[in-house]
């Protein structure tokens, strides 16, 4: 049976990338946002103020779609957003999306080999009617960060019924509100740093609760040399340990290690300097190699200043134990005036659409996503992920995958089998478990292996760069213009410039 139809769910940077090659390589796409515009983490609803990107403009955009040039170096996420609402523009696929309007249920008919997607108008006059389309393959896209997780504080319906606030960072849009208050923001990544230092001087108060220090990176170090230049780098990748070590890796982690080390101990020792991290107080007190374990966050412009004028409070290694009306007692014993909280406390990746039956088929007992190469749900028919990769290159990263799948569909990519692929999702799993204490975000998170990621899928098309780019990849930062020739390769391959479309991928099975 051939795939002819393609469901989307979400238009965040993975619904987006999906859109764009299926819809380029002849497929006929329907996309679904339950947001009122394009964007994911970037939309308006969802903007925090002080949003900015963690990438330097140009490494931050789709291949053959740049960032306008008057953009600044870190665009801002109302930029980010208007970026990615002129990609469907440009491209014409934007009329395939529909926007206010959310899934609610995604059954697989096997009889007729086809999901049945029903969705419901989420505009506030839309009513509660529901519709259901059928699509021959569903790609889910609903993005990693899904829905805000807050902790459930002891004390929070009386803290609340007394004026007081509890929101997440995602859910913080206006600036305003915050004015006059006293204001703990819960967290230390960087959308509740970013929070902090964009309320500071309008606040009763802005205290940032933190229960774990983390490095933060400088947007140039020494107030120099760009960041991208040393993180967002093969070198850079190359520096911690992925789970298969070839080439130059191998050296820098065997009789290497010691120049290995030497590296990030010198990029400690500047960023400790420049920060004044000591004078702070404000140490991790764990070497620098630890931001593979969790994430990496960029520093705020202005925030160690606004900390060591006063202007931020700080309360490090504890929590908020419970609320009472206008204050936070923490677990130290110390108390705070609180009259609003705001979280920056992590997401929730669901799927609230799909059965229980699916979803035990899609994670483990656990929670955390099962999906071969970070795309297809291992045993499920006619169903894949895109965006489940948190990285550097998000984008790039949804890009690659969407090219991938397509080529997958087409029949270019021969899959192992069900045991293969079950070990390599178990050793993946057991990988980030060790390496990250647990804190890859239910298997989705490839911090900081953005690159490797994207080599292994274009090593599973055939279509891999050429030596001589990848050579430039080692010292200078990546270039997503780099990959802009594998859309037009992978047309030429299949000749789908507007030809419809083709028979399902061959799959081993056991």
């Amino acid at each position: 049976m051939s795939i002819k139809t393609i469901g989307i769910v979400g238009a965040g940077f993975g619904g987006l990338s999906a859109a764009r090659v299926f819809d380029a390589m002849g497929y006929d796409v329907t996309v679904y946002e339950k947001e009122a515009e394009v964007g994911g983490v970037w939309s308006a609803s969802r903007r925090y103020p002080g949003l900015t990107t963690q990438n330097p403009r140009t490494t931050y955009a789709l291949s053959d779609f740049p960032m306008p040039s008057d953009y600044p170096e870190w665009p801002s996420g109302e930029q980010v957003q208007a970026y990615m609402h002129a990609y469907a523009v440009h491209f014409g696929f934007l009329e395939r999306i529909h926007l206010n309007t959310e899934v609610t249920d995604a059954r697989f008919e096997e009889q007729d080999m086809r999901w049945a997607v029903t969705v419901r108008s989420t505009k506030p006059a839309g009513g509660e009617q529901s519709t259901t389309a059928y699509f021959d393959y569903l790609i889910i896209a609903n993005g990693i960060f899904s829905v805000p997780m807050i902790p459930d504080y002891p004390g929070t319906k009386d803290f609340e019924a007394q004026g007081g606030q509890i929101l997440h960072t995602s859910q913080f849009n206006d600036r305003a509100a915050a004015r006059s208050k006293h204001v703990l923001v819960v967290g230390y990544g960087k959308s509740s740093c970013d929070v902090a230092n964009a309320i500071a001087d309008s606040t009763a108060s802005t205290t940032v609760v933190a229960r774990t220090l983390i490095w933060k990176l400088p947007k140039r170090l020494a107030n120099v040399l760009n960041f991208k230049h040393l993180f967002l780098t093969r070198l850079s990748e190359a520096l911690f340990r992925y789970i298969r070590l070839r080439g130059f890796e191998r050296f820098l982690h065997g009789i290497g290690n010691p120049l290995r080390r030497a590296m990030l101990g010198s990029m400690e020792w500047v960023i400790e300097r420049q920060l004044h991290l000591r004078r702070l107080d404000l140490h991790p007190n764990k070497p620098l190699e630890s931001i593979a374990r969790s994430t990496v966050s960029l520093v705020t412009d202005g925030f160690y200043e606004k900390i060591e004028s006063g202007e931020i409070g700080i309360r490090k290694n504890v929590e908020i134990s419970r609320l009472e009306p206008g204050k936070a007692i923490l677990d130290s014993g110390e108390t705070l005036p609180a009259d609003m909280v705001i979280c920056g406390t992590g997401w929730r990746q669901v799927c609230p659409f799909l059965d229980k039956a699916v979803m035990q088929k899609v994670t483990d007992e656990k929670g955390n996503f099962r999906l071969y190469r970070s795309i297809l749900p291992i045993g499920v028919p006619r169903l894949a992920f895109n965006g489940y990769n948190s990285s550097f290159f998000s984008q790039l990263n949804c890009e690659i995958a969407a090219l991938w799948l397509a080529d997958y569909l087409e029949g270019g990519i021969e899959l192992p089998s069900l045991e293969v692929q079950n070990d390599y999702a178990d050793r993946k799993l057991a990988w980030m478990e060790a390496r990250t204490d647990g804190k890859h975000s239910k298997g989705t998170n490839i911090i900081p292996f953005s690159i490797h990621h994207i080599d292994e899928l274009l090593d599973d098309m055939n279509m891999n760069l050429a030596v001589s780019t990848r050579i430039k990849q080692w010292l200078s930062a990546l270039d997503p213009g780099d990959y802009a020739h594998l859309l037009p390769a992978l047309q030429r391959k299949y000749a789908r410039q507007n030809t419809p479309t083709v028979e399902f991928g061959h799959e081993k099975r056991v």
